[in-house]
Order: structure tokens, then C-alpha cells, then sequence
């Protein structure tokens, strides 16, 4: 099945059951997750836009999609989930999420390295920035002020 733009970006780890006001899995804000089915589908778009353009920022400095057709081929065929409507850098966060600390040869997938990496803390520097990035915007934007 795809995913649209509109799908819930839930992987099913959600922290803000324990307080916190980003979410450790998804990224989306407390208030965000709470309200979600209550939504329309362009207030679901927008927030995954912003989840999309934070993976972008993130991945498009380290890798570059050769072939998108083959990544999405070879995530489908790994049961690897990720969103078919957004942008193909953005499954190589999904790509990482699923391998956890395996090595693996990133132009089976279609993808080239722009940098070294390390493969048992890619996925951690990936998901903490951002998870950066989208506390900094909820502080800016939420917060707030006392």
C-alpha cells in the first residue's frame, strides 16, 4: 500500500506518553499526534511537509538518490515502511531506521555516499539531528513563554 502525503508519520515509539513535547519516533509535536485524527488532510500535508523538509536538510548533505526507482524496489522488497509521496532522500532515513547498526552496500539501493560515515552511528547522528531540528522549531514556534 502508499503511504500519502497525508499518512501518519507514527512509527509506533511514542515518547510524548512519558512528557516529552516532541516525540522521539515521529518527530511530530505533542499536540500534533493528539489531534491528528482530528485534522484535515492539508493540516496532516503541512506537518509532514515540515518533517519531510527537516529529512531533506539532514540527508541531502551526507547522500544522493542514483536511483530512486530501485531504493523504493528494494525497501518494498525488505518490508522496509516508508512514505512512497515524499521525497526518495527521505526513505534513506526509513532505510537506516530498519537496519539499525548493519552495514550494508549503500549502491545496491541506488545511493551514494557523499562523506564517510560510520554505520553502527548513522542512524543515531540521523535521527538526533533530527530530532534537533524539530525541538528548536517547536521552541521557536510553541513554546510557551513563562
Amino acid at each position: 500500500m502508499h503511504k500519502k502525503r497525508s499518512s501518519t508519520p507514527c512509527l509506533g515509539i511514542c515518547s510524548t506518553t512519558f512528557g516529552d513535547e516532541v516525540c522521539k519516533g515521529c518527530k511530530r509535536f505533542a499536540h500534533e499526534i493528539v489531534s491528528w485524527t482530528k485534522y484535515s488532510l492539508e493540516e496532516r500535508e503541512i506537518i509532514n511537509d515540515r518533517i519531510e523538509k527537516f529529512k531533506i536538510q539532514i540527508l541531502s548533505d551526507r547522500f544522493i538518490v542514483i536511483d530512486a526507482e530501485l531504493l523504493a524496489l528494494k525497501l518494498e522488497e525488505k518490508a522496509i515502511n516508508f512514505n512512497h509521496s515524499l521525497e526518495p532522500i527521505t526513505w534513506i532515513f526509513d532505510l537506516f531506521r530498519a537496519a539499525g547498526s548493519q552495514s550494508f552496500d549503500l549502491s545496491n539501493y541506488g545511493i551514494k555516499s557523499l562523506k564517510q560515515f560510520e554505520p553502527k552511528t548513522i542512524k543515531d547522528e540521523i535521527n538526533d539531528e533530527l530530532l534537533e531540528l524539530s525541538e528548536a522549531h517547536h521552541g521557536r514556534y510553541f513554546k510557551k513563554l513563562s
